[in-house]
C-alpha cells in the first residue's frame, strides 16, 4: 500500500513531469546498468576483479 507522501508525489509528478532531458538520462543510466549486468552474466566476472579473502582479512 502506498503512503500519503507517495500519493502526493505522484500526484505533483503528473501536474508537472520532468523534463524530456532528464527522464532520458534516467532511461540511459538503467539501460547501461541492464547492459553491464547482461554482460557479466554471459561472459563472467572476471578474477582480477574478484577480492580473495583469508582468515577474515582481504587479500590484495
Amino acid at each position: 500500500m502506498l503512503g500519503p507522501r507517495w500519493l502526493m508525489k505522484m500526484s505533483l509528478w503528473a501536474r508537472n513531469p520532468p523534463p524530456l532531458k532528464k527522464v532520458l538520462f534516467v532511461f540511459g543510466i538503467i539501460g547501461v546498468c541492464l547492459a553491464l549486468f547482461a554482460v557479466e552474466r554471459l561472459v563472467g566476472w572476471p578474477d582480477w576483479a574478484t577480492v580473495n579473502r583469508m582468515n577474515g582479512r582481504v587479500v590484495r
